[in-house]
């Protein structure tokens, strides 16, 4: 694992693996829990990380209990047995780290997801792109299924709307009836 992620990364997966439900929690450690939220100082502030601690020994407590969490075998379905009990509310700081470690995956991916399309629009003959230019072709390029469903004569006139222009831009195809008036007025 140490060659595949860095020591941040195994740090992180490894204060995760803490929540783990499984064999009644018996992976569960406060300290890593707290320094899980050390990880995340944008969503855990000074005061909350004052209750925390107590918070979380409460928690272990209260679900080893808890026959209602007993069968529970993932995070996913730890999360949503707590919203079930209520004990989302009775222990919020402890469910801000469960949903912080299932958002986790998605967040990595997505940036994993920016980099190679990165790759793949910005070549050697585009190095010298700005970064606002480089930022709208990759929610193009990352984000092509939408985009496919938007007619380009939609985009067309909207370009075309956007400020005034010397001249008028063309329509990428013309209807039936344009086709035949040009063809009666070439004859």
């Amino acid at each position: 694992m140490n060659n595949r992620f860095s020591e941040v990364s195994t740090e992180l997966l490894s204060c995760i693996a803490c929540l783990d439900p499984k064999s009644s929690f018996s992976q569960f450690n406060v300290q890593k829990l707290l320094r899980l939220a050390d990880l995340y100082p944008e969503d855990f502030s000074s005061n909350d990380y004052l209750y925390l601690e107590s918070q979380l020994r409460n928690y272990i407590y209260n679900v080893q209990r808890d026959p209602q969490f007993s069968e529970v075998g993932d995070l996913g379905s730890l999360a949503q047995q707590m919203v079930k009990t209520g004990k989302n509310t009775v222990f919020p700081f402890v469910y801000r780290l469960i949903q912080l470690a299932l958002v986790l995956p998605v967040a990595t991916a997505s940036v994993e997801r920016v980099f190679s399309a990165m790759n793949i629009v910005k070549t050697d003959l585009r190095n010298k792109m700005g970064d606002e230019w480089m930022n709208d072709c990759l929610v193009v390029y990352i984000e092509k299924d939408i985009f496919a469903t938007i007619e380009n004569e939609q985009i067309l006139q909207r370009f075309q709307r956007m400020k005034t222009r010397r001249m008028q831009l063309p329509p990428l195809r013309y209807s039936s009836a344009t086709t035949t008036n040009t063809s009666s007025v070439n004859q």
